[in-house]
């Protein structure tokens, strides 16, 4: 069975974008602790984000094919 229906796909987009930002909030939370300055932390915060979305979806679209 193939998953392209449009709901379970906006389903799987929104995990991964709910995923992604749970994991650049938590890597904000650790820059800040650690003692760096906030654009430094919202800089790792956002190479976090990009990193695990890009992640999930390259697992999705592995799905995917199979």
């Amino acid at each position: 069975m193939k998953h392209t229906f449009p709901a379970f796909l906006l389903l799987a987009l929104a995990v991964a974008v709910l995923f992604s930002v749970v994991a650049a909030a938590i890597s904000f939370a650790l820059a800040r602790w650690e003692g760096v300055s906030v654009p430094t932390a919202l800089s790792r915060c956002g190479i976090t984000f990009a990193a695990s979305l890009t992640l999930c979806l390259a697992v999705f679209a592995a799905l995917d094919r199979t």
